[in-house]
């Protein structure tokens, strides 16, 4: 590799990791002003409606609530169907 594609390739981490660190932020301002929690999906339509993210895809937030939950910020605290899919999702909260 050259100069310029180790460079572009930091850039991109570092830009990476800022942005993440913004929807940890982000997602926990959403479960605070939810108290009885969400489910990933809710959480991403949430991102999604306030501007942050480009579509309402759950794998915008599912990868930063997994990170809160093992920093012990937020945790599951029930399962319920999800509307879309009918299967059972974990309803995220901020931990107490």
């Amino acid at each position: 590799m050259n100069n310029i594609t180790d460079e572009t390739r930091r850039e991109s981490f570092e830009a990476a990791k800022q942005g993440a660190a913004a929807r940890r932020r982000v997602i926990l301002e959403i479960l605070t002003e939810h108290p009885s929690g969400m489910t990933a999906r809710e959480i991403s339509g949430e991102l999604y409606r306030r501007g942050i993210t480009p579509a309402d895809e759950r794998n915008f937030a599912a990868p930063r609530i997994t990170e809160l939950c093992r920093a012990g910020k937020v945790e599951a605290i029930r399962k319920r169907p999800c509307a879309c899919s009918g299967r059972n999702v974990a309803v995220w909260a901020v931990r107490r």
